[in-house]
């Protein structure tokens, strides 16, 4: 990191609210780095994936399909996708389905919304300026892009970026939750109302929803505001950096093993 983009990072978490910075790398290290027995016991749970060595996956006798990463089970429920036509918006003009990228074994999941018009062209969740504010976000608790796994409730762009339908997500959230039970994320990020809404089975707004934590899929959910809302009130930032904090302290507290 050169000297101009270390004076830009130091100026956007002082927008956030950070009080100062540690070089003790403690705060930032993941469950999985402490022991990397961790990250390969996780590999092997829920029936999503196994020690198969083959290429291929392997069926066992029960008809239960084992992957030898989660990496290839993601590829899987991509594959199952196919051209995304089991909903309108792919006769509504989006280019290309925008499954999601990151770490497939990422302890930290961001889900959004929906893409947007860059999204679309790019085949990748937030690479527009909503996405290039989340890559600072992400950056602020100590983590890069690479780190996590990002994705959207819906994976074809709505015409104009209108809201999703109902009848959109209830097509389209199924691979989104087969995404989750595949990665096993330890903290799930919800950006934005509708993300939060649609995870949670709520009508309540983000603004009462951020702040709190809730349990979900096996994961600690937390709801914030989305990047682009952000960009348009950046009074609100702080509030965010808040719950990415209690995102951070999660990410750093000890694994209850999961039943």
């Amino acid at each position: 990191m050169d000297q101009d983009q270390l004076k830009e990072h130091l100026r956007f978490a002082s927008e956030l609210g950070v009080a100062g910075v540690s070089r003790d790398p403690a705060w930032r290290a993941r469950e999985g780095q402490a022991g990397q027995a961790g990250q390969a016991g996780r590999a092997g749970q829920a029936g999503q994936v196994g020690e198969n060595t083959e290429k291929k996956p392997e069926e066992t006798p029960s008809g239960v399909v084992l992957f030898k990463s989660q990496a290839d089970a993601l590829v899987a429920v991509r594959e199952e996708i196919g051209d995304g036509t089991r909903c309108k918006l792919h006769t509504l003009g989006r280019r290309q389905i925008v499954f999601g990228v990151g770490n497939p074994q990422a302890d930290l999941m961001f889900v959004g919304e929906a893409p947007g018009a860059d999204e679309d062209v790019q085949g990748e969740p937030f690479v527009g300026r909503a996405g290039q504010l989340l890559t600072k976000i992400i950056e602020a608790i100590g983590l890069t892009r690479g780190d996590v796994y990002i994705a959207n409730v819906i994976k074809c762009r709505p015409p104009q970026n209108r809201n999703p339908e109902q009848d959109e997500v209830d097509t389209c959230e199924p691979f989104l939750f087969r995404q989750i039970d595949v990665i096993q994320p330890k903290v799930i990020v919800a950006l934005g109302t509708f993300a939060a809404r649609g995870l949670l089975r709520t009508l309540e707004p983000i603004s009462r929803l951020r702040g709190r934590v809730f349990e979900y899929r096996g994961a600690k959910l937390i709801p914030t505001f989305h990047p682009s809302f952000l960009l348009r009130s950046p009074d609100r930032k702080r509030d965010a950096w808040e719950d990415l904090k209690k995102a951070r302290a999660l990410l750093t507290s000890p694994v209850i093993p999961r039943g």
